[in-house]
């Protein structure tokens, strides 16, 4: 960094008081030797010769660069090293490697002078109270674990800009039940409300599925609604738009990691436990913003009961014992089909109503045309109909484990197919009727001894014993036992 004149008056000071030129150059904020090149020149930096303006050595690119600069300013997004690439093949033998990097100054040079002008983002002042912002992040990447297992999730994050008091909920997809609940529950949090929630251009609240048009779907308008929120969104493309939230993804995530470094371990024994951790790092986080009190006095209370944290759509089941949920397939009790059911469509589950009973549920799949077919709703009726087995649109549902698996490529290899197949799944509902693991320890010993794993020889190494239920006998209730318990036969038995 180049001396001020300042710097220099004060060094000729404190050598004036008989200061050494070592405590002299320390109290003007100079390096010694800069210190003694002043003090023997007797001249300010103001009054030293400038740098050189004129070139050392020749510009090896002159004779080609007025054809580079041409199709720089009708290409101004090409980028410097495809273009440097071009000049080799047009100039072969005459221009080396070791010149890319002089040609990249000089492409960067020519920008900064001739260039296009570059987009401009202007940085805004929020107000306390006016809106929130939220925003989806992938955090698998902080290698959580529950018990030894990688917990792939996201964070739904809500952030006041004004304060940048922040709120995080677990979820698995940018789904609107996952905005639902992850805006409830930062709202509800706080108590208090903003005048608008903003978001990016996300699926869960600008995608009509039905239409494929980017304005707010119903689902996310019903939501605005009932917390008397407007909503507003960024343009396509232009997430800088939601950028208090953005950054502070990044700044969230940094402090999970610092806070696992002090916890000592990424390993939970619960998703609960992790989410309460979660919860204490935004807590200690949220207790240092300094604007807080003045967002929070500019909001208004919050006063709606919650929504649900999930969806409801009505379908029928199907003649395959299937419904179909968000373009995706999972399988429900066979004495459904036919009947209408209620699915409460949360973010992580499905839950299926008949009559309002409810009767299963279900791990949602992500993506679409996925599916989540549970082998024992269907095993006993493919036992009845085995040809259906071998084009089975949702077969892989049956193989349990690999050792299935290969229990029914052994099988496959040596039977016929309609033998392989009635044998297969045989053993899948000795799975069901007994117990999945001694049925696939059964087959791991037949594997082991090379012998072939027919249903017969799964039968008497797993199936020998089916469980049964026990008997209880239920004694005969003496209800007048009960009037013992009275304060007044309490206070009879003191007399």
């Amino acid at each position: 960094m180049r001396s001020t004149d300042a710097q220099v008056h004060r060094l000729r000071q404190e050598r004036a008081r008989g200061r050494p030129i070592g405590q002299a150059a320390m109290k003007a904020g100079m390096h010694r030797n800069t210190a003694r090149k002043y003090l023997g020149s007797g001249a300010l930096p103001s009054e030293a010769p400038r740098g050189r303006a004129w070139r050392t050595r020749e510009d090896p690119f002159e004779a080609d660069w007025p054809l580079m600069e041409q199709m720089l300013k009708e290409a101004p997004e090409l980028e410097a090293k495809t273009l440097f690439e071009h000049l080799l093949e047009l100039r072969p033998g005459q221009y080396g490697l070791d010149q890319l990097r002089t040609f990249q100054r000089r492409v960067k040079a020519w920008r900064a002078k001739s260039g296009p002008e570059k987009e401009i983002f202007f940085p805004q002042a929020h107000r306390a109270g006016e809106a929130a912002q939220t925003d989806f992040t992938w955090a698998t990447e902080l290698g959580i674990t529950i018990l030894g297992e990688l917990f792939e999730h996201m964070l739904c994050v809500t952030v006041l800009p004004f304060s940048l008091w922040q709120w995080a909920t677990v979820c698995f997809s940018e789904s609107m039940s996952a905005l639902r609940e992850g805006v409830q529950n930062a709202f509800f949090k706080l108590g208090l409300l903003p005048q608008f929630h903003q978001t990016d251009n996300s699926t869960a609240a600008t995608h009509d599925l039905a239409t494929g048009k980017r304005g707010f779907n119903a689902e996310y308008l019903a939501l605005m609604r009932h917390l008397s929120l407007r909503p507003r969104t960024t343009e396509v493309g232009a997430k800088e738009q939601n950028g208090s939230v953005e950054s502070t993804n990044g700044a969230l995530k940094r402090a999970m990691k610092q806070h696992l470094l002090l916890r000592g371990s990424r390993d939970f024994e619960s998703r609960e436990a992790y989410e309460a951790w979660l919860h204490g790092v935004l807590e200690k986080r949220n207790a240092g913003r300094a604007r807080l009190d003045e967002e929070l006095g500019a909001m208004r209370p919050l006063g709606v009961r919650r929504l649900p944290a999930y969806s409801v759509t009505d379908v029928r089941v199907g003649s395959g014992s299937t419904i179909r949920i968000k373009s995706n397939t999972y399988s429900v009790p066979s004495r459904l089909i036919g009947e209408k059911v209620r699915v409460h469509v949360f973010d992580d589950r499905l839950e299926i109503y008949w009559s309002g009973v409810l009767q299963t549920s279900r791990e949602r799949v992500r993506g679409r045309a996925a599916f989540a077919v549970a082998w024992r709703d269907v095993i006993g009726w493919l036992v009845k109909k085995p040809g259906a087995f071998r084009r089975y649109r949702y077969r892989d549902a049956l193989f349990l484990s690999a050792v299935f698996r290969r229990a029914y490529e052994r099988l496959d290899a040596t039977l016929s197919p309609w033998s392989a197949d009635m044998n297969y799944l045989q053993i899948v509902l000795l799975a069901r009727e007994t117990c999945v693991d001694d049925v696939a320890h059964a087959l791991l010993a037949l594997e082991i001894s090379d012998e072939l794993p027919r249903f017969d020889r799964v039968l008497a190494l797993a199936g020998s014993e089916r469980p049964s239920m026990p008997e209880v006998e239920v004694g005969k209730l003496e209800l007048a036992s009960y009037d013992e318990l009275t304060p007044e036969a309490a206070a009879e038995a003191k007399q």
